[in-house]
C-alpha cells in the first residue's frame, strides 16, 4: 500500500472524489461525558469541481445530535464503499443553521417522514460540517483483482499493493 497525502484544493478535490456516490455516512459526535455517539446520516451531493470543504445534512434541531453539536462542535464522518474499496474518515467542525435558503437547497421530499410540515417545519435544521482533515484508504483495482492479489501474496508470502492510503489536510 502506498502512502499519498493531499492538501488545500487538491485535498478538497480528493475528499469529494472519494465521497461521491456514497449516500450515507456515520456522523460521530462527542457526548457530554466524552464518549462518542455515531448514527447514519444522508450526505447531500458533493460536486468534485466545486466542493468548498463543507458537507451538509438535514436534521431535527431538537434531536440529541443537535444538542451534542451545541455542546462540542468536533465531529467525525465515516464513509465506506466496500464494493469500490473506498474508506474515508473526515474530521470537521459542525454548526447548526435554520437558514431557509439552505433548508430549501437540501430539502428532499423523503424528509417529510421526519418533518410532517415539510421544509417549513420549525424543527428542520441544516448541519454544516466544515472539513478540517481526513484519512483515507482506496483500492487501486477491482474487488476480484484485489482478492486475487491478496490470495497470491498469502500463498507465496509476498507483499501486495492493493491500494493507496493517506492523509488530507485542508
Amino acid at each position: 500500500m502506498s502512502e499519498k497525502d493531499y492538501s488545500g484544493k487538491e485535498g478538497l478535490k480528493k475528499i469529494a472524489e472519494l465521497v461521491k456516490g456514497i449516500k450515507f455516512t456515520m456522523l460521530t459526535t462527542v457526548l457530554e461525558d466524552g464518549t462518542l455517539h455515531a448514527r447514519p446520516m444522508a450526505t447531500q451531493d458533493l460536486e468534485e469541481d466545486s466542493f468548498d470543504g463543507n458537507i451538509y445534512f438535514v436534521a431535527r434541531g431538537d434531536s440529541p445530535k443537535a444538542e451534542e453539536i451545541r455542546e462540542d462542535q468536533n465531529v467525525l464522518l465515516s464513509y465506506s464503499d466496500a464494493d469500490d474499496g473506498k474508506f474515508i474518515s473526515v474530521q470537521g467542525v459542525a454548526s447548526l443553521s435554520k437558514d431557509k435558503a439552505l433548508i430549501h437547497k437540501y430539502w428532499n421530499a423523503s424528509y417529510k417522514a421526519w418533518f410532517p410540515e415539510g421544509e417549513n417545519d420549525p424543527a428542520v435544521t441544516v448541519i454544516k460540517v466544515k472539513v478540517t482533515g481526513a484519512q483515507y484508504w482506496e483500492a487501486n483495482s477491482s474487488r476480484i483483482v484485489r482478492l486475487g492479489q491478496i490470495a497470491i501474496a498469502a500463498i507465496t508470502g509476498g507483499k501486495t499493493d492493493v491500494g493507496d492510503a493517506g492523509k488530507i489536510a485542508v
